[in-house]
């Protein structure tokens, strides 16, 4: 894999790696590119943890590069921009979410899709233009084409602003696009963890009518005093599924674990759409006389283009969208991963970087 000289290299970076599958992360330096004519450089100051950032360390997947500095949930203020950059300044407060290059030329790129583009370039663990791999948000500096930096405004704080990056444009993109946004509607949400309780707090801002799935009874208390969902169902209870058969317009699933969808399928009405964002590692058994019955939908989604990441940015900034979160210095992000692995955190964790990173360097 061919590298620029280090000349060309010139901006000393400092984050945290990890160096193999064991997934333990520690104290890495490296050197982020020069800032080019079209990009935004910026200071980090908080990264938030999600899933995937858990499987990629431990290389799940099996497309691991080693270092790898994860993080794609990354804001902070921009200390430099290239001289051909149009719509940032020195000053601003910016986000990278999950990609930081696409073909541009693409139908998908076109229809400002990029995340659906064949040649989409990842936020970490990717190869960039000039064959270097990317590296992600644990770090004190990034550097990005300015297509791909959000403006955060200004009444939404930072901290809380990271997972909406991910998480938050991973929920809102299918509320949209499948049209279960209207008011008066009733949706479903399937897993009450980083992905379900902004969908709650999504569409309960787009006046729908939220019920939330789970297996877990214990959590019908925070959904419907702290997140403000209409109802409650216990997913394994036949009495409860029975009773609601047939009463949801829609259903975003954001279950990453093995689980039925059939039960799901009969809480439709007819014409439901059944919508997955999680992304379990087996395939799921899908039944075909529900969806035959009554003209039932079930459909995907993947974050989203870099157009509606603003629009939801913007979206959540008005209407006062905020995930759950865990603020944690640099240094308990082992510990964080660990507790991550257990369901062990209400419900985003977020590392302070600009406070905690400098103090382990």
């Amino acid at each position: 894999m061919p590298r620029l000289p280090e000349e060309e290299h010139p901006n000393k970076a400092f984050g945290w790696a990890a160096r193999d599958s064991s997934g333990v992360l520690s104290p890495f330096k490296f050197s982020r590119r020069a800032t080019g004519e079209k990009d935004v450089a910026f200071k980090v100051l908080y990264c938030g943890i999600c899933h995937s950032d858990l499987h990629m360390v431990k290389n799940e997947w099996g497309t691991s590069v080693y270092p790898l500095v994860p993080g794609h949930e990354i804001v902070g203020e921009v200390t430099e921009v290239g001289n051909k950059v149009q719509n940032f300044q020195v000053g601003d407060r910016v986000g990278v979410g999950c990609l930081v290059g696409s073909c541009r030329s693409c139908g998908n790129c076109k229809d400002d899709l990029e995340n659906y583009c064949p040649k989409t370039i990842l936020t970490y663990g990717a190869k960039y233009y000039d064959g270097t791999t990317t590296y992600g948000g644990y770090s004190d500096t990034m550097v990005a084409d300015e297509h791909f930096i959000v403006r955060i405004p200004d009444n939404l704080p930072l901290d809380a602003a990271a997972p909406l990056l991910c998480a938050g444009i991973t929920v809102y993109s299918p509320l949209r696009y499948y049209g279960l946004d209207k008011p008066g509607l009733h949706i479903g949400v399937v897993g009450l963890g980083g992905l379900g309780h902004v969908a709650v707090k999504f569409a309960k801002a787009m006046g729908v009518k939220v019920t939330v799935i789970s297996t877990s009874p214990n959590k019908e208390k925070e959904a419907l005093e702290n997140l403000g969902a209409d109802s409650f169902l216990i997913s394994r209870d036949q009495d409860q599924l029975q009773g609601a058969s047939g009463t949801l317009d829609g259903i975003i699933d954001t279950v990453s674990a093995q689980h039925p969808v059939l039960p799901l399928l009969g809480l439709l009405k007819s014409h439901g759409k059944l919508v997955l964002v999680g992304a379990p590692e087996k395939p799921l058994e899908l039944p075909v006389f529900p969806l035959l019955q009554g003209r039932k939908v079930v459909g995907g989604s993947l974050i989203g283009g870099l157009k509606e990441t603003q629009e939801m940015i913007d979206f959540a900034a008005k209407h006062n969208v905020k995930p759950d979160i865990e603020v944690i210095s640099m240094e308990y992000v082992n510990t964080a991963m660990e507790r991550l692995a257990k369901a062990d955190v209400k419900y985003r964790f977020v590392i302070d970087i600009g406070k905690t990173l400098k103090a382990t360097s």
